[in-house]
């Protein structure tokens, strides 16, 4: 029997420690101890290659469908050891959500994209996924446009729709955290703005970890803001400070563009 995760009334929701992480015997991460905190935007930001998006699916075990990753160190989701070996996999990445870069809806229905978690999860009453499929696409700001065609393919969506719709179809699940892992970097400005939007009207509902390239997005949409180089965590703090007063040399000469 899988070790379930707790739901812990904590701040901290999300605590990582003396985290490696290895390809092969690349080392991509290096020693990564970070937290982040219950209903808090946390940005990622860094050169590409610098560990930002290794470190992101570290938090649900998305690394784990890669063969050759070996991971040593600590990570503390929600009260819960989640490399500890009786975790349930499904129910981490429940709780734990992942958007990633490109979207990738089923070719389904709008409906039944959003209806697919929770049908995988037992629910199979038509009267609870009708109110799950609106109540997701209303949290991703998307209800008002597909309302009228549920019964549409997906794959018609414009390509920003079609991100919002995967932000819904993570919601679905009634997620704790979700995780972004570059969710606009394949938009138009109006489409990224859109996702920007969305992410200020989830704040304080969920915890979000989102990896961005875009630092000025970083800067709009996070409350606190870590910054990786070459694997290790170089620096963390409140976005605000760490922007306009960062502690360390690599950080301001990260943020003012003279490397990355």
């Amino acid at each position: 029997m899988g070790q379930a995760l707790k739901k812990e009334g904590v701040h901290e929701i999300v605590s990582v420690a003396d985290l490696n992480l290895w390809y092969g015997s690349h080392q991509a991460l290096r020693s990564i101890s970070l937290s982040a905190m219950t209903g808090e935007v946390l940005a990622l930001i860094g050169p590409s290659g610098c560990g930002k998006s290794s470190f992101l699916r570290t938090l649900n075990r998305m690394n784990d469908l890669i063969p050759i990753v070996r991971v040593e160190g600590r990570v503390i989701v929600m009260g819960q050891d989640i490399y500890h070996d009786g975790v349930e996999l499904a129910e981490l990445r429940r709780r734990v959500g992942l958007v990633f870069q490109r979207s990738n809806p089923f070719p389904k229905s709008i409906y039944d994209n959003i209806a697919y978690g929770p049908r995988i999860h037992g629910e199979r009453r038509r009267s609870e996924l009708d109110g799950i499929v609106e109540q997701s696409l209303r949290r991703a700001d998307l209800w008002e446009e597909v309302k009228d065609r549920l019964s549409a393919s997906a794959l018609g969506l414009s390509g920003g729709q079609q991100q919002r719709l995967c932000i819904a179809r993570a919601l679905a699940v009634r997620p704790t955290i979700l995780l972004m892992d570059e969710p606009a970097s394949a938009l138009d400005p109006r489409s990224t703005a859109k996702i920007e939007e969305l992410i200020g009207m989830l704040r304080g509902e969920y915890t979000i970890v989102i990896v961005t390239h875009n630092m000025q997005q970083a800067a709009r949409v996070s409350d606190r803001t870590a910054f990786f180089c070459d694997g290790s965590l170089i620096e963390t703090g409140v976005t605000s400070e760490l922007f306009t007063n960062p502690r360390n040399a690599q950080t301001q000469d990260y943020i003012t563009g003279r490397f990355g």
